[in-house]
Protein backbone atom coordinates (compact mmCIF):
# COMPACT_ATOMS: atom_id res chain seq x y z
CA UNK A 1 0.00 0.00 0.00
CA UNK A 2 3.21 2.44 1.13
CA UNK A 3 4.66 1.82 -2.39
CA UNK A 4 1.26 2.37 -4.00
CA UNK A 5 0.30 5.80 -2.83
CA UNK A 6 4.20 6.70 -3.25
CA UNK A 7 4.16 6.07 -7.05
CA UNK A 8 0.63 7.40 -7.48
CA UNK A 9 1.66 10.69 -6.52
CA UNK A 10 5.13 11.30 -8.23
CA UNK A 11 4.86 13.36 -10.97
CA UNK A 12 6.37 11.60 -14.47
CA UNK A 13 6.35 14.40 -16.88
CA UNK A 14 9.05 15.54 -14.56
CA UNK A 15 10.80 12.54 -15.34
CA UNK A 16 9.88 12.36 -18.87
CA UNK A 17 11.09 16.20 -19.46
CA UNK A 18 14.36 15.71 -18.36
CA UNK A 19 15.26 12.10 -20.27
CA UNK A 20 15.24 13.87 -24.11
CA UNK A 21 18.15 16.20 -22.24
CA UNK A 22 19.96 13.50 -20.92
CA UNK A 23 19.98 11.98 -24.39
CA UNK A 24 20.86 14.98 -26.33
CA UNK A 25 23.61 15.60 -23.85
CA UNK A 26 24.92 11.95 -24.00
CA UNK A 27 25.17 12.43 -27.74
CA UNK A 28 26.51 15.82 -27.71
CA UNK A 29 29.16 15.44 -25.31
CA UNK A 30 30.05 12.31 -27.73
CA UNK A 31 30.53 14.73 -30.24
CA UNK A 32 32.82 17.63 -28.48
CA UNK A 33 35.50 14.78 -26.60
CA UNK A 34 35.63 12.82 -30.09
CA UNK A 35 38.53 15.04 -30.91
CA UNK A 36 40.47 15.10 -27.40
CA UNK A 37 43.94 13.48 -27.75
CA UNK A 38 44.90 13.29 -24.00
CA UNK A 39 42.57 10.44 -23.04
CA UNK A 40 42.91 7.04 -25.32
CA UNK A 41 39.13 5.73 -24.53
CA UNK A 42 37.18 7.62 -26.64
CA UNK A 43 34.30 7.08 -24.73
CA UNK A 44 35.24 7.82 -21.42
CA UNK A 45 33.19 11.68 -21.00
CA UNK A 46 30.10 9.49 -21.77
CA UNK A 47 30.45 6.30 -19.95
CA UNK A 48 31.12 9.16 -16.93
CA UNK A 49 28.09 11.06 -18.01
CA UNK A 50 26.48 7.66 -17.62
CA UNK A 51 27.97 7.51 -14.60
CA UNK A 52 26.75 10.85 -12.92
CA UNK A 53 23.34 10.24 -14.24
CA UNK A 54 22.90 7.04 -12.45
CA UNK A 55 24.04 8.61 -9.54
CA UNK A 56 21.93 11.65 -9.98
CA UNK A 57 19.22 9.13 -10.67
CA UNK A 58 19.60 7.65 -7.25
CA UNK A 59 20.19 11.22 -5.16
CA UNK A 60 16.96 12.56 -6.86
CA UNK A 61 15.20 10.07 -4.88
CA UNK A 62 16.63 10.83 -1.38
CA UNK A 63 14.44 13.91 -1.16
CA UNK A 64 11.82 11.95 -2.67
CA UNK A 65 11.16 9.68 0.26
CA UNK A 66 11.85 12.38 2.94
CA UNK A 67 9.38 14.52 3.35
CA UNK A 68 10.68 18.03 2.59
CA UNK A 69 9.28 19.81 5.40
CA UNK A 70 11.93 17.76 7.65
CA UNK A 71 14.69 19.90 5.71
CA UNK A 72 13.32 22.83 7.59
CA UNK A 73 14.34 21.10 10.73
CA UNK A 74 17.65 20.23 9.40
CA UNK A 75 18.35 23.82 7.92
CA UNK A 76 20.60 25.31 10.71
CA UNK A 77 22.86 22.12 10.75
CA UNK A 78 22.65 22.20 6.38
CA UNK A 79 24.09 25.67 6.41
CA UNK A 80 26.91 25.26 9.03
CA UNK A 81 27.84 21.43 6.98
CA UNK A 82 27.83 24.43 3.30
CA UNK A 83 30.11 26.95 5.04
CA UNK A 84 32.30 23.79 6.17
CA UNK A 85 32.50 22.43 2.74
CA UNK A 86 32.96 25.98 1.45
CA UNK A 87 35.83 26.36 3.66
CA UNK A 88 37.32 22.80 3.56
CA UNK A 89 38.11 23.88 -0.54
CA UNK A 90 40.05 26.91 0.02
CA UNK A 91 41.92 24.79 2.86
CA UNK A 92 42.62 21.24 0.91
CA UNK A 93 40.97 21.78 -2.46
CA UNK A 94 42.15 20.53 -5.90
CA UNK A 95 42.71 23.29 -8.93
CA UNK A 96 42.04 23.25 -12.38
CA UNK A 97 42.10 25.46 -14.92
CA UNK A 98 42.72 28.56 -12.20
CA UNK A 99 40.32 27.87 -9.69
CA UNK A 100 40.55 25.75 -6.43
CA UNK A 101 36.78 24.29 -6.42
CA UNK A 102 37.35 20.09 -6.04
CA UNK A 103 37.41 18.08 -3.03
CA UNK A 104 38.91 14.57 -3.97
CA UNK A 105 36.50 12.17 -2.11
CA UNK A 106 38.05 8.61 -3.37
CA UNK A 107 37.91 8.65 -7.57
CA UNK A 108 35.16 11.13 -6.95
CA UNK A 109 35.60 14.83 -7.24
CA UNK A 110 33.07 16.85 -5.34
CA UNK A 111 32.45 20.87 -6.39
CA UNK A 112 30.74 21.57 -3.37
CA UNK A 113 29.71 24.87 -4.53
CA UNK A 114 27.62 23.16 -6.87
CA UNK A 115 25.95 21.42 -4.06
CA UNK A 116 25.74 24.35 -1.99
CA UNK A 117 23.33 25.94 -4.35
CA UNK A 118 20.51 22.97 -3.39
CA UNK A 119 21.71 23.70 0.57
CA UNK A 120 20.86 27.71 -0.37
CA UNK A 121 17.38 26.95 -1.53
CA UNK A 122 16.63 25.19 1.84
CA UNK A 123 17.99 27.43 3.91
CA UNK A 124 16.86 30.21 2.05
CA UNK A 125 13.01 28.84 1.71
CA UNK A 126 13.15 27.95 5.92
CA UNK A 127 14.07 31.63 6.19
CA UNK A 128 12.14 33.43 4.63
CA UNK A 129 8.84 31.07 4.88
CA UNK A 130 9.27 32.15 8.69
CA UNK A 131 8.70 35.90 7.58
CA UNK A 132 5.67 35.93 5.53
CA UNK A 133 4.79 39.49 5.09
CA UNK A 134 7.52 41.09 6.79
CA UNK A 135 10.09 42.11 4.04
CA UNK A 136 8.90 45.40 3.12
CA UNK A 137 11.90 47.57 3.29
CA UNK A 138 15.75 47.54 2.98
CA UNK A 139 16.12 46.81 6.35
CA UNK A 140 13.94 43.81 6.70
CA UNK A 141 16.08 42.18 3.59
CA UNK A 142 19.16 42.77 4.94
CA UNK A 143 19.50 39.39 7.35
CA UNK A 144 18.91 37.63 3.96
CA UNK A 145 22.02 39.29 2.21
CA UNK A 146 23.89 38.27 5.02
CA UNK A 147 22.95 34.75 4.67
CA UNK A 148 23.57 34.38 1.50
CA UNK A 149 26.40 36.36 1.37
CA UNK A 150 28.83 34.75 3.44
CA UNK A 151 28.67 31.25 1.35
CA UNK A 152 28.77 33.63 -1.47
CA UNK A 153 32.62 35.41 -0.76
CA UNK A 154 33.70 31.64 -0.06
CA UNK A 155 32.41 30.84 -3.80
CA UNK A 156 33.97 34.00 -4.86
CA UNK A 157 37.48 33.09 -3.68
CA UNK A 158 37.54 30.19 -4.97
CA UNK A 159 37.14 31.91 -7.28
CA UNK A 160 34.01 30.95 -9.24
CA UNK A 161 31.74 33.89 -10.22
CA UNK A 162 29.43 32.02 -12.13
CA UNK A 163 28.01 29.78 -9.35
CA UNK A 164 28.08 33.19 -7.00
CA UNK A 165 25.95 34.87 -9.38
CA UNK A 166 23.57 31.87 -9.25
CA UNK A 167 23.34 32.80 -5.90
CA UNK A 168 21.40 36.02 -6.38
CA UNK A 169 19.53 34.93 -8.80
CA UNK A 170 18.28 32.28 -6.48
CA UNK A 171 17.62 35.47 -3.67
CA UNK A 172 15.49 37.90 -6.23
CA UNK A 173 12.84 34.51 -6.72
CA UNK A 174 12.91 33.22 -3.52
CA UNK A 175 12.56 37.73 -2.49
CA UNK A 176 9.63 37.61 -4.91
CA UNK A 177 7.78 34.60 -4.03
CA UNK A 178 8.31 35.58 -0.42
CA UNK A 179 6.44 38.74 -0.85
CA UNK A 180 9.05 41.75 -1.14
CA UNK A 181 7.75 44.42 -3.12
CA UNK A 182 8.87 44.11 -6.91
CA UNK A 183 9.90 48.14 -6.99
CA UNK A 184 12.38 47.51 -3.82
CA UNK A 185 13.93 44.59 -5.76
CA UNK A 186 14.29 46.45 -8.65
CA UNK A 187 15.93 49.40 -6.63
CA UNK A 188 18.30 47.45 -4.83
CA UNK A 189 19.53 44.44 -7.17
CA UNK A 190 19.44 47.97 -9.72
CA UNK A 191 21.28 49.77 -7.35
CA UNK A 192 23.39 46.75 -6.69
CA UNK A 193 23.83 46.10 -10.76
CA UNK A 194 25.59 49.74 -11.26
CA UNK A 195 27.68 49.81 -7.98
CA UNK A 196 29.27 46.62 -9.60
CA UNK A 197 29.57 48.51 -12.98
CA UNK A 198 31.19 51.34 -10.88
CA UNK A 199 33.47 49.34 -9.26
CA UNK A 200 35.05 47.78 -12.25
CA UNK A 201 35.30 51.08 -13.64
CA UNK A 202 37.49 52.51 -10.68
CA UNK A 203 39.33 49.68 -10.89
CA UNK A 204 40.82 50.17 -14.16
CA UNK A 205 41.32 53.98 -13.93
CA UNK A 206 41.94 54.25 -10.29
CA UNK A 207 43.37 50.64 -9.21
CA UNK A 208 39.84 49.73 -7.27
CA UNK A 209 40.22 46.26 -5.23
CA UNK A 210 38.07 43.33 -6.39
CA UNK A 211 37.46 40.18 -5.49
CA UNK A 212 38.11 39.18 -9.07
CA UNK A 213 41.52 37.68 -11.25
CA UNK A 214 42.29 39.48 -13.75
CA UNK A 215 40.87 37.28 -16.54
CA UNK A 216 37.23 37.50 -14.99
CA UNK A 217 37.20 40.93 -15.00
CA UNK A 218 37.90 41.05 -18.73
CA UNK A 219 35.47 38.46 -19.85
CA UNK A 220 33.08 40.97 -17.86
CA UNK A 221 34.01 43.93 -19.95
CA UNK A 222 34.97 42.27 -23.65
CA UNK A 223 31.57 40.79 -24.78
CA UNK A 224 30.95 44.00 -25.53
CA UNK A 225 33.35 44.18 -28.09
CA UNK A 226 35.27 40.32 -28.62
CA UNK A 227 36.93 41.90 -31.06
CA UNK A 228 39.03 43.78 -29.42
CA UNK A 229 41.26 40.84 -27.65
CA UNK A 230 40.00 38.02 -29.94
CA UNK A 231 43.49 35.95 -29.03
CA UNK A 232 42.54 36.56 -25.41
CA UNK A 233 39.33 37.37 -23.25
CA UNK A 234 37.25 37.84 -26.44
CA UNK A 235 38.51 34.33 -28.00
CA UNK A 236 35.57 32.02 -26.28
CA UNK A 237 33.06 34.26 -27.81
CA UNK A 238 33.85 34.66 -30.82
CA UNK A 239 34.50 31.15 -31.63
CA UNK A 240 31.18 30.16 -29.94
CA UNK A 241 29.22 32.58 -32.43
CA UNK A 242 30.63 31.04 -35.67
CA UNK A 243 30.12 27.34 -35.04
CA UNK A 244 26.40 28.66 -33.77
CA UNK A 245 25.96 30.56 -36.40
CA UNK A 246 27.57 27.93 -38.68
CA UNK A 247 25.21 25.39 -37.87
CA UNK A 248 21.66 26.48 -40.10
CA UNK A 249 18.62 25.34 -39.44
CA UNK A 250 19.57 21.77 -39.49
CA UNK A 251 23.01 21.30 -38.35
CA UNK A 252 25.68 20.17 -39.76
CA UNK A 253 25.40 17.04 -38.25
CA UNK A 254 26.88 15.02 -35.06
CA UNK A 255 30.33 14.90 -35.21
CA UNK A 256 30.90 17.11 -38.07
CA UNK A 257 30.89 20.56 -36.72
CA UNK A 258 34.51 21.58 -37.96
CA UNK A 259 34.64 24.42 -34.97
CA UNK A 260 34.31 21.77 -32.64
CA UNK A 261 36.25 18.89 -34.25
CA UNK A 262 39.07 20.73 -34.97
CA UNK A 263 39.14 22.02 -31.51
CA UNK A 264 38.30 25.55 -31.72
CA UNK A 265 35.36 26.09 -29.12
CA UNK A 266 36.78 26.24 -25.82
CA UNK A 267 35.37 23.76 -23.30
CA UNK A 268 33.23 22.53 -25.61
CA UNK A 269 31.64 19.59 -23.43
CA UNK A 270 30.78 21.60 -20.42
CA UNK A 271 30.43 25.77 -20.43
CA UNK A 272 30.09 25.72 -24.48
CA UNK A 273 27.89 22.66 -24.72
CA UNK A 274 25.02 24.97 -25.99
CA UNK A 275 27.94 26.22 -28.98
CA UNK A 276 28.19 22.32 -30.39
CA UNK A 277 24.47 21.93 -30.15
CA UNK A 278 23.59 24.94 -32.71
CA UNK A 279 26.61 23.75 -34.76
CA UNK A 280 26.00 20.24 -35.48
CA UNK A 281 22.03 19.73 -34.73
CA UNK A 282 21.32 23.37 -36.14
CA UNK A 283 18.39 25.84 -35.13
CA UNK A 284 15.71 23.34 -34.79
CA UNK A 285 18.46 21.03 -32.12
CA UNK A 286 18.98 24.36 -30.08
CA UNK A 287 15.68 25.46 -30.27
CA UNK A 288 14.34 21.56 -29.31
CA UNK A 289 16.79 22.27 -26.23
CA UNK A 290 15.83 25.29 -25.21
CA UNK A 291 11.69 24.31 -25.58
CA UNK A 292 12.79 21.24 -22.93
CA UNK A 293 14.56 23.69 -20.42
CA UNK A 294 11.81 25.94 -20.15
CA UNK A 295 9.14 23.39 -19.93
CA UNK A 296 10.81 22.30 -17.14
CA UNK A 297 11.43 25.74 -15.89
CA UNK A 298 7.64 26.03 -16.29
CA UNK A 299 7.14 22.78 -14.50
CA UNK A 300 8.73 23.77 -11.33
CA UNK A 301 6.71 26.99 -11.14
CA UNK A 302 3.62 24.65 -11.60
CA UNK A 303 4.90 22.45 -8.70
CA UNK A 304 5.53 25.58 -6.40
CA UNK A 305 2.15 27.15 -7.49
CA UNK A 306 0.40 23.90 -6.07
CA UNK A 307 2.61 23.33 -2.56
CA UNK A 308 0.25 23.66 0.29
CA UNK A 309 3.05 25.72 2.50
CA UNK A 310 5.27 28.90 2.10
CA UNK A 311 7.88 26.14 2.86
CA UNK A 312 7.01 24.58 -0.27
CA UNK A 313 6.42 27.53 -2.62
CA UNK A 314 9.39 28.76 -1.51
CA UNK A 315 11.52 25.76 -1.77
CA UNK A 316 10.06 24.88 -5.88
CA UNK A 317 10.49 28.79 -6.79
CA UNK A 318 14.05 28.79 -5.79
CA UNK A 319 14.53 25.73 -7.76
CA UNK A 320 12.83 27.60 -10.95
CA UNK A 321 14.63 30.38 -10.25
CA UNK A 322 18.61 28.56 -10.32
CA UNK A 323 17.39 26.17 -13.86
CA UNK A 324 15.95 29.57 -15.02
CA UNK A 325 19.74 31.90 -14.37
CA UNK A 326 21.39 28.59 -15.37
CA UNK A 327 19.70 28.39 -19.20
CA UNK A 328 19.40 32.19 -19.51
CA UNK A 329 23.29 33.06 -18.73
CA UNK A 330 24.92 29.60 -20.35
CA UNK A 331 23.35 30.04 -23.68
CA UNK A 332 23.43 33.97 -23.85
CA UNK A 333 27.11 34.16 -23.20
CA UNK A 334 28.03 31.49 -26.20
CA UNK A 335 25.77 33.88 -28.04
CA UNK A 336 27.69 36.70 -26.94
CA UNK A 337 25.03 38.81 -25.48
CA UNK A 338 26.76 37.82 -21.72
CA UNK A 339 29.40 38.22 -20.21
CA UNK A 340 30.94 34.67 -20.11
CA UNK A 341 31.21 33.62 -16.37
CA UNK A 342 31.17 29.87 -16.56
CA UNK A 343 28.07 27.93 -15.44
CA UNK A 344 27.09 24.74 -17.23
CA UNK A 345 23.48 24.20 -19.00
CA UNK A 346 20.89 22.00 -17.04
CA UNK A 347 21.12 18.28 -17.76
CA UNK A 348 23.46 18.82 -20.69
CA UNK A 349 26.87 19.69 -19.52
CA UNK A 350 29.24 17.31 -18.75
CA UNK A 351 29.79 17.26 -14.60
CA UNK A 352 29.40 15.02 -11.91
CA UNK A 353 28.88 17.19 -9.57
CA UNK A 354 26.43 19.75 -11.27
CA UNK A 355 24.56 16.74 -12.48
CA UNK A 356 24.00 14.86 -8.96
CA UNK A 357 22.88 18.74 -8.08
CA UNK A 358 20.14 19.21 -10.88
CA UNK A 359 18.37 15.58 -9.88
CA UNK A 360 18.79 16.82 -6.51
CA UNK A 361 16.72 19.58 -7.30
CA UNK A 362 14.41 17.21 -9.34
CA UNK A 363 13.96 15.43 -5.95
CA UNK A 364 12.67 18.55 -3.89
CA UNK A 365 10.46 19.20 -7.43
CA UNK A 366 9.17 15.75 -6.51
CA UNK A 367 8.43 15.64 -3.07
CA UNK A 368 6.63 19.33 -3.08
CA UNK A 369 4.06 17.69 -5.59
CA UNK A 370 4.14 14.50 -4.00
CA UNK A 371 2.87 16.01 -0.45
CA UNK A 372 0.71 18.69 -1.98
CA UNK A 373 -2.05 17.58 -0.54
CA UNK A 374 -2.20 15.70 3.27
CA UNK A 375 -1.32 11.76 2.24
CA UNK A 376 -0.59 9.32 4.68
CA UNK A 377 2.89 7.73 3.73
Amino acid sequence: MLERRFLKQVDYGLFLNVLPLLVISLLVVASATKANTDIPDRFFFVKRQLLWIGLGTGAAFLPMVIDYNALARWARLLYYINLGLLSAVLVAGRSALGAQRWIQIGPFPLQPSELAKIIMIITLANYLSQREGKLKNLRDLLPSFLHVGIPMLLILKQPDLGTSLVFLAILIGVFFLAGAPARLLIYVFGGGLLAGILAIFLHFHLGLWLPLEGYQLMRLIVFINPEADPLGAGYHIIQSRIAIGSGGWLGKGLFAGTQNQLDFLPEQHTDFIFSVTGEELGFFGALTVLALQFFLIWRAMRIAAAAKDPFGLLLAGGVASMFLFHVFINVSMTMGIMPVVGIPLPFVSYGGSAMITNFLAIGLLQSIWMRRQKILF
